[in-house]
């Protein structure tokens, strides 16, 4: 009696892999999957046409329930397959990705059916344009369905931070001529651009300008003056949220000639207030230089690195990351984020390869930024991480 079932799943589990194998390798080369080190199983969403389309076309001459409980055990399979995916290469779920991928799944066999119908009888010179313009459209419903999703956790923030950096995020890409620098007006970096979309933050050139109501952003600045080295241990006796990236060895690429002042700093000169604080950083072992993960859990958060140095000496009660190269400290009354490198600001480590598909993130790097500045946290849909 076994053996009869199972011949007869037999079929239907050799027709369900028309669509499932289309659906996941579509996924993996297409959708990002292999380009951005994820198994999200909604980045599948807008590449389940052309399987279902396949699996229609299969089982066109079938009555309407077997082509029914075909669709549904491909669409099983389908879901099973993610998740096994989601556990085994990101130990996370992805429940509502799954479902939503899932429900997805079922209107795209159905349009599907509908197009091919029963015995497949359209006119030859009709069916391709149709199935032609089906998949045009399905994928970019599902892109347009997906984008949001992914963004929802960008939204306008009252919270004020204050920022003083050393890097070159403003008039950005722009060489020494000053004239032509007036001329050609505000340049930007992308990841300036990026915290002014999502943070009420204002560059500021001196932390004598940071108010008290003030998150506080310090990215790798230049050389800080005693008063605003004791200004900024002084920040720490309220409540608030600082976030330094203190860069043993930065990689940014000099604008002006080496040597030059306004070239942003090769250390972290802020080694007297950290070693006030008992923290310590080492730079990164030759060997071990390069682009490194750090998964912060259980958010499931990753920030991409550039050869990150570490944090030899904390002081008590810290919270660790990455081999200790992103630590939490509690200092006075104020929560530390201790990041030992600025590269992660770089729109290399970040960015979508595609300009205009921002959920194809790289990494969570700014994401990361916003919520630990306060901003919002959580969005419909996260990247879920190879590790």
């Amino acid at each position: 009696m076994t053996r009869a079932r199972f011949a007869g799943l037999a079929p239907t589990l050799r027709l369900s892999a028309a669509y499932v194998l289309p659906a996941l390798a579509l996924a993996w080369i297409c959708g990002g999957q292999m380009l951005l080190g994820r198994v999200d199983a909604a980045l599948a969403i807008p590449l389940l046409m052309p399987g279902a389309l396949l699996l229609a076309w299969l089982i066109r001459g079938e009555s309407l329930r077997a082509r029914a409980r075909t669709f549904a055990a491909a669409l099983l399979i389908l879901a099973m397959t993610q998740l096994a995916l989601h556990y085994g290469l990101a130990e996370r779920m992805g429940g509502l990705q799954l479902v939503v991928t899932l429900l997805c799944g079922g209107v795209g066999c159905g349009v599907a059916a509908i197009l091919i119908g029963r015995t497949g009888n359209w006119h030859a010179a009709l069916r391709w344009p149709a199935m032609l313009l089906t998949l045009i459209l399905w994928f970019v419903g599902g892109q347009a369905l997906i984008g949001p999703a992914y963004a929802a956790w960008a939204k306008p923030l009252s919270q004020p931070v204050a920022m003083i950096t050393g890097l070159p995020l403003r008039w950005a890409g722009q060489g020494g001529d000053f004239a032509a620098m007036l001329e050609a007006g505000p340049s930007e970096a992308q990841a300036l651009s990026e915290l002014h979309r999502r943070l009420d933050v204002r560059v500021v050139d001196s932390l004598a300008d940071v108010r008290d109501e003030d998150a506080l952003l310090v990215a790798h600045p230049r050389a800080l003056a005693p008063e605003e080295l004791v200004r900024l241990d002084t920040l720490t006796a309220q409540p608030r949220t600082i976030v330094i990236l203190a860069d043993a060895l930065s990689s940014w690429t000099p604008a002006y000639p080496l040597g030059d002042p306004r070239n942003p700093p090769v250390t972290s000169l802020l080694t007297p207030l950290l070693d006030h604080w008992g923290i310590a950083l080492a730079a990164v072992d030759p060997e071990r230089a390069g682009d490194v993960d750090v998964f912060l859990d259980p958010a499931g958060q990753k920030l991409r690195l550039h050869s990150a140095g570490r944090f030899t000496r904390l002081p008590a009660g810290c919270a660790t990351w990455g081999d200790r190269r992103v630590a939490r400290c509690p200092i006075g009354r104020a929560t530390v984020w201790l990041v030992g490198d600025a590269d992660l600001l770089h729109e290399s480590l970040w960015q979508s390869p595609i300009p205009d598909a921002l959920w194809l993130r790289r990494s969570d790097n700014m994401k990361w930024l916003v919520s630990a500045l306060g901003g919002p946290s959580k969005a419909y849909f996260e990247p879920i991480w190879i590790r």
